[in-house]
């Protein structure tokens, strides 16, 4: 597990430069997760260290696999200074603990929702998980352990959440693009969902 998230730190630095801050959580009955802090220029990047130490499984599963089974870290962008999104370091360690915890298997097109704002004022309580690779490669393990991919993190207000639960991920993507919305943007409105 130690080495994993060696590994795993180390693409994180390779790709995102030095952290300059660094948090750990850890919730009953599960393994540490930290939250690393990555400045770049205007934008703060927030990843988890510790989601893919161990790989999720299915719930339905009657055991769980330590070996096989998908791995990720979760990485969420915002431009800086415009809110305090500091605080959504413990937001992002319990949405990353949520594999263990309730037997999730996180994947792109997923939404994950807190139940309360990803830090205070912030218009979204949940995020859209997105397509890997384009940030962070993917990590390749040793067989037969999957690669770790690096998860990107899209905030969604409510109504957002809603219209993607009723017209799929895609959809919600493809508005946010054909609207120029900025993803990054801490107190961004709602798109138009007509």
């Amino acid at each position: 597990m130690g080495e994993i998230l060696a590994l795993v730190e180390a693409r994180l630095r390779t790709a995102l430069g030095e952290p300059d801050a660094r948090a750990a959580v850890t919730f009953l009955g599960t393994d540490r997760i930290e939250v690393l802090r990555f400045v770049d220029g205007d934008v703060v990047r927030y990843a988890t260290l510790g989601m893919s130490a161990q790989p999720m499984s299915d719930p339905t599963a009657a055991l769980a696999d330590p070996v096989k089974g998908p791995r990720a870290e979760l990485v969420l962008s915002v431009r800086a200074g415009l809110a305090d999104t500091d605080k959504v370091l413990r937001g992002l360690a319990v949405l990353a603990a949520s594999p263990q915890v309730e037997g999730l298997i996180v994947a792109p097109g997923a939404s994950l929702d807190l139940g309360e704002p990803l830090w205070p004022g912030a218009p979204f309580s949940s995020v859209l998980v997105a397509e890997p690779g384009g940030l962070v490669e993917d990590l390749a393990l040793d067989e037969p352990m999957e690669p770790v991919r690096f998860l990107p993190l899209l905030p969604m207000t409510h109504n957002e959440a809603a219209w993607k639960r009723v017209r799929g991920a895609q959809e919600l993507q493809e508005r946010w693009l054909s609207h120029g919305t900025d993803l990054r943007d801490p107190l961004r409105a709602s798109v138009a969902l007509d």
